[in-house]
C-alpha cells in the first residue's frame, strides 16, 4: 500500500491562483503556478513558504508543470523562479511557451508600469525565467529523471492547453488543468486514453451547470449585438486575448460578413493581434475545420475587425469592442467600462466566467453602484448580460472525462467549494470511487494499491496452462488461475520460473512431494484387460492432456499423474498417483475412475 499526497496551495475550493503539489513516488511535482485575479496584495501569490522556509525550493521539487498560458495558472511563475529561487525543470507545451511571456509582460506594465506596484518581477526576470522552460508535445513520453515520466494530453479550452499525465513506477496521476469536452470553432473538444490513473485531479469551475445548446447561445449572442448597435450603442465584450477573443471574433466576423453590416468592430491593440498570429503559427493546434480551410483561406484574417485605439473610446455611434483583460479588473476593458457604463444604451456582454472580488463579478450579481479607486463611487446604467461562452468543462464534461480515463479516484480543484459538493456526491455515486475536495493548505492523502509485475517463463506457462484448465475445457483467459512456481528476483525484475529449473541454477536437490490414493473394485477378467479399459476411459475424457501406456502396463497422463492396476482374476487395486502441482488434475481422474468403475 502506498499513497498519493496532494497539498493545494491554490485552487483548492476557489477559482484562481492554481498551484497543486503533488507528491508521487517520493517524487514532488508542482501543478500549475498561477496568479489570483481578485487580490492586490501578497494573496495572488501562492504561499511558497509551505514548500521550504528558507526560499531554496529546488531541492524541494522534482520538476513544475505549466497546463495553459492563462495568468491564473502561470502568472507566478517568475516570481518563483527568480525571487523566490527555483532552478528545475518547467514543463509546458510549445505554445504554451511562446505566449506565456506575453502575458505575463502585458500584466507587468500594468501591476508596475501603471498602479505603481512594488514586490514585482522584472521584463529581465521573464525572459530569465523562460530559459528554463522545456516544451514538450502531444504524446510525448518526457523522462524527468530516472523515475518520473510526464505525458501531455490535448485539453482544448486555449491554444497549447494540455491535460498531464504524472508517473512513477505503477503510480500515475492526471492533472487536467482546464479543459473542455466540446469542440468550438476554434479549437477541438479534449481527449486522453484510457489510462486508468491512481487520481484525476480535474477542474470543477462548472460543477453544477449543464450549458443549453451552443447554437442557440450564438444565435442569442448575436442577436444581443445586432439589437444593440442598431439603436445606437456601443457593447464592451471583455475577454482575455487568447480563447474566447478568437471564438467571438470568428462568430461576429461570419455574421457581419453574411448581413452586411457597417458598424465598427475593434480589439485591443497589439496583444490580440499578437495572438492572432500564434494562432497562424500553431495551426495544428486548432479545429478540424480550420486546419481544413487553412489553405483557401486563415480563418484568423478578420475584414471586418480593426485595431482599437484609446481615443475611440468617446467617439459617437455605435460600436463593438473586444477589450483586455476579461473580468474587468484592470487595463483597456476597465477603462473603457467607467467611460460607457453611465449610458443605458450601451452594453457589456461578459463571456465567461469571473471571479469574486473583480468588477466583472459585481457586476454579474447585479450591483448597480461600484466603488472603484479613490472611494469613487460609479453609476452602472448599461444594460450587463452573461453569456457563457466559457472554455471549461460542465458538468456533463467533467463526467465524460471521468468514463473515458477510468481513475480510481478523483479530487476535484478550481471550483467554489459549494457547487464541488454537489458534483462529488454525484461522482461518487454514479463511478463507485472516492472523490476529495482539499481546501487551500489542506492535505488530501490517497491510498493507492498495486499490482506487482512479474516476468513468467514461458515453458512454466504452458505447462501450468495446460494443468489448471478443467480437463474437459481449453484455459479461459478471464478467469484467474493459479500457478506454481518458483519466485525469483533478478535485478529489479521478479521472476516467475519452473521450480525444477530453480533448484538446477540453485545447485540444490529437489524433494518431490506426490499424493496417492487406491480404488479398489471387483471386476472379472486379467489385470490387462482392466488397463485397457482404463486407458480408453481417461483418453476420452481428458482429450487436452497427453495420454501414456508404458511398457510395465502403467498409464502416464501428463507426464505426472500415474496409474497402476494390481489384483487377481476377480477384483482389482486401481493405485492413482500425483505431484502436488498436479493436485486438481488427480483429483479429476479419481472422480472420473469412481464414478465409471464402481458403479
Amino acid at each position: 500500500m502506498t499513497e498519493l499526497r496532494v497539498t493545494p496551495l491554490g485552487a483548492g475550493q476557489d477559482v484562481g491562483r492554481s498551484c497543486i503539489l503533488l507528491t508521487i513516488g517520493g517524487k514532488n511535482v508542482m501543478l500549475d503556478c498561477g496568479m489570483h485575479m481578485g487580490y492586490n496584495d501578497e494573496r495572488r501569490f501562492p504561499d511558497f513558504s509551505y514548500i521550504a522556509r528558507d526560499g531554496k525550493l529546488t531541492e524541494h521539487l522534482d520538476c513544475v508543470i505549466i497546463s495553459h498560458f492563462h495568468l491564473d495558472h502561470c502568472g507566478a511563475l517568475p516570481y518563483m523562479t527568480e525571487m523566490i529561487g527555483y532552478d528545475g525543470p518547467i514543463y509546458m507545451t510549445h505554445p504554451t511557451k511562446a505566449i506565456c511571456p506575453i502575458l505575463l509582460e502585458d500584466m507587468r506594465k500594468i501591476a508596475v508600469d501603471r498602479k505603481g506596484e512594488t514586490n514585482f518581477f522584472t521584463s529581465d526576470m521573464i525572459k530569465t525565467c523562460m530559459k528554463k522552460v522545456i516544451a514538450v508535445n502531444l504524446h510525448q513520453n518526457i523522462q524527468v529523471d530516472d523515475e518520473l515520466e510526464i505525458k501531455a494530453y490535448y485539453a482544448g479550452h486555449v491554444l497549447g492547453a494540455a491535460m498531464f499525465e504524472v508517473r512513477v513506477g505503477q503510480q500515475s496521476v492526471v492533472y487536467t488543468g482546464d479543459y473542455n469536452m466540446t469542440p468550438d470553432r476554434h479549437l477541438g473538444a479534449a481527449s486522453i486514453d484510457k489510462c486508468r490513473p491512481d487520481l484525476l485531479i480535474t477542474e470543477s469551475t462548472y460543477a453544477t451547470t449543464i450549458r443549453d445548446s451552443k447554437r442557440c447561445r450564438e444565435r442569442d449572442f448575436l442577436k444581443k449585438v445586432h439589437d444593440c448597435v442598431e439603436k445606437g450603442g456601443k457593447v464592451l465584450i471583455p475577454v482575455f486575448a487568447l480563447g474566447r477573443a478568437q471564438e467571438l471574433c470568428i462568430l461576429l466576423e461570419t455574421y457581419w460578413e453574411r448581413m452586411n453590416l457597417k458598424v465598427p468592430i475593434y480589439f485591443s491593440l497589439g496583444l490580440t493581434e499578437k495572438a492572432n498570429n500564434y494562432y497562424k503559427l500553431f495551426i495544428t493546434w486548432t479545429s478540424q475545420k480550420i486546419k481544413k480551410t487553412f489553405v483557401e483561406r486563415n480563418m484568423f484574417e478578420f475584414n471586418h475587425i480593426k485595431g482599437f485605439d484609446r481615443s475611440y473610446i468617446e467617439n459617437p455611434g455605435p460600436m463593438v469592442v473586444f477589450a483586455t483583460p476579461g473580468m474587468l479588473h484592470a487595463g483597456l476593458s476597465l477603462q473603457i467600462f467607467k467611460s460607457w457604463a453611465s449610458n443605458e444604451l450601451n452594453m457589456v456582454i461578459m463571456p465567461g466566467y469571473c471571479v469574486a472580488g473583480t468588477v466583472g463579478h459585481k457586476i454579474l450579481n447585479g450591483q448597480r453602484k461600484i466603488e472603484m479607486e479613490n472611494k469613487h463611487i460609479l453609476d452602472v446604467k448599461l444594460s450587463v448580460q452573461y453569456m457563457s461562452f466559457s472554455a471549461h468543462a460542465d458538468a456533463k464534461g467533467i463526467m465524460t472525462l471521468i468514463g473515458q480515463c477510468e481513475p480510481k479516484n478523483v479530487m476535484l480543484v478550481h471550483g467554489e467549494g459549494g457547487k464541488m459538493e454537489f458534483l462529488k456526491t454525484k461522482i461518487e455515486k454514479e463511478f463507485n470511487i472516492n472523490c476529495y475536495m482539499p481546501a487551500n493548505g489542506e492535505t488530501a492523502e490517497i491510498e493507492t494499491k498495486h499490482n506487482i509485475p512479474v516476468d513468467i517463463s514461458l515453458n512454466l506457462l504452458k505447462r501450468e496452462c495446460s494443468l489448471t484448465s478443467s480437463a474437459l475445457e481449453p484455459p479461459d483467459a478471464k478467469r484467474p488461475c493459479v500457478l506454481h512456481g518458483a519466485l525469483v528476483m533478478k535485478g529489479n525484475k521478479l521472476q516467475l520460473i519452473d521450480p525444477a529449473h530453480a533448484f538446477r541454477e540453485l545447485g540444490l536437490e529437489e524433494h518431490h512431494l506426490r499424493f496417492t490414493c487406491t480404488v479398489s473394485i471387483d471386476e472379472e477378467g486379467p489385470v490387462t484387460q482392466t488397463v485397457d479399459k482404463i486407458y480408453q476411459l481417461t483418453k476420452s475424457k481428458l482429450k487436452n492432456y497427453p495420454v501414456q501406456y508404458s511398457n510395465d502396463g502403467s498409464i502416464t497422463v501428463s507426464e505426472s499423474v500415474l496409474i497402476k492396476v494390481s489384483g487377481d482374476e476377480e477384483s482389482k487395486d486401481i493405485l492413482v498417483s500425483w505431484s502436488y502441482q498436479d493436485e486438481e488434475l488427480g483429483s479429476y481422474l479419481l472422480q472420473i475412475l469412481r464414478t465409471s468403475l464402481t458403479t
